[in-house]
């Protein structure tokens, strides 16, 4: 039996018919077209699903959309403000942190939620914030930089300084 869902994903509310079973990141990909939370490995522990489900950093392949219903929900894709980057995006492309990027939406969502509990993390609390998410290109160092620089700006009193516009 289908059940009438309604979601509210980075501000705009999406309203489907949808399986019990179908999972939030299929809701995500499929039904609100928004492709950059990505599927890993569909058991929760690569983290590449990774958005914020009414504020907490949750595996979205770890939720049903039924369980959604009246959330809301911030992707990747919620983070920008037209085409200027969230910080934790513009860290990443500066400090080289994409690498292949299919990991990194899960990561800048889990690091935005690091950012948001402990403003001014150690290296070891960012990998340690980060255990939830796999990068199969073997490669923290660059990421970890980008927490780091990240966190610079984003630190309460930080002297904002607005990202540049991507072009």
């Amino acid at each position: 039996m289908r059940r009438r869902v309604a979601v509210t994903i980075n501000g705009t509310k999406h309203e489907h018919e949808v399986e019990p079973r179908l999972l939030l990141v299929q809701y995500i990909r499929e039904l609100a077209g928004l492709t950059g939370t990505h599927v890993g490995c569909d058991t929760s522990n690569c983290g590449a699903c990774t958005v914020e489900l009414d504020g907490h950093s949750v595996k979205s392949c770890t939720v049903f959309a039924v369980q959604a219903d009246g959330a809301q929900v911030t992707t990747i894709e919620g983070l920008a403000k037209g085409s200027t980057l969230h910080p934790l995006q513009k860290a990443f492309w500066d400090e080289h942190g994409l690498q292949c990027g299919f990991c990194t939406p899960g990561m800048i969502m889990a690091a935005k939620q690091l950012l948001e509990r402990n403003p001014n993390p150690t290296e070891q609390e960012i990998r340690m914030g980060l255990e939830g998410n796999l990068c199969r290109c073997t490669g923290y160092h660059n990421i970890v930089k980008s927490i780091q620089a990240a966190a610079k700006v984003m630190a309460p009193g930080a002297e904002r300084k607005a990202p540049a516009p991507v072009s």
